[in-house]
């Protein structure tokens, strides 16, 4: 009987988050459109404006590769070779079709995996949507050459202001509002069955800094550098206690541990 109330309370509870997440955004919120970007290379503007120098002549993975943006701009930028990897088979042909129209489709390669060694193993956007982040580490570390490296650079993180993605409302409501609420609210407008939020197109896996951090630790990977970029407005506010909440992305450069 004590089950059933609470499991009844709980729904109610569920019911009206949902209410209230529909009265503030009937659809889906326009956030994380990277408008940042408009005009400038993404990856210059996140990795580093060295980044592409560095790649020159060079055969590289791009771990998490969606549909392709990136890999096509390393492709064209001179690196040897360019295989961008992801799971989902819809991404991989928009990245093919990218390929063709800039005429890179001889260097730029898309599948679901790769047995090629890597020179620099790229991944942009997407530790905070990988199913399994450790196992991801783990075999990039098989992909990597001896003398490879792995650059990472992703965000937001979890507790970011919008680190809900599409379910950030507004900012942090992804902390306010149950992922049950959540889930309901947007079942409104896809229709993928998703009832997790690791199940929503992409993934999401509610990665933070400190899970991050561990995840690499227990790794056969080892930071040779690491840096968290602070949300501009936040900056001043920026420090060991609040980076969490006041970090815009991680960036960091991962060598296999001698």
């Amino acid at each position: 009987m004590a089950a059933d109330n609470a499991e009844g309370k709980s729904e109610v509870l569920t019911n009206i988050q949902c209410r209230v997440l529909r009265l503030i955004s009937p659809g889906p919120p326009n956030v994380l459109k990277g408008c940042a970007y408009e005009g400038k290379s993404k990856l210059g503007f996140l990795m580093g404006p060295d980044f592409l120098s560095r790649i020159a002549g060079k055969v590289i993975i791009d771990f998490g590769c969606g549909e392709g943006a990136d890999a096509v701009e390393m492709a064209g930028k001179g690196a040897k070779c360019v295989i961008g990897i992801d799971v989902r088979t819809d991404v991989l042909q928009a990245a093919r079709e990218k390929a063709l129209a800039a005429g890179v489709q001889d260097t730029c390669r898309f599948a679901s995996s790769t047995k090629e060694l890597a020179d620099t193993i790229v991944s942009v956007d997407a530790f905070e949507h990988f199913a399994d982040p450790a196992g991801v580490l783990a075999a990039m570390d098989t992909l990597l050459l001896p003398a490879g490296e792995v650059l990472i650079c992703f965000g937001p993180t979890w507790y970011h202001p919008l680190g809900g993605h599409l379910f950030s409302v507004f900012p942090w409501a992804h902390l306010v509002f149950s992922e049950e609420a959540l889930i309901r609210w947007r079942s409104a407008f896809k229709t993928d069955g998703a009832t997790r939020f690791s199940e929503v197109a992409g993934g999401l896996n509610q990665m933070t800094i400190a899970r991050f951090e561990k995840l690499v630790a227990a790794s056969p990977l080892k930071f040779a550098s690491f840096e968290l970029v602070p949300i501009s407005k936040l900056r001043s506010y920026h420090n060991r206690l609040t980076r969490e909440f006041t970090t815009a992305i991680v960036r960091c450069r991962l060598v296999k541990r001698r």
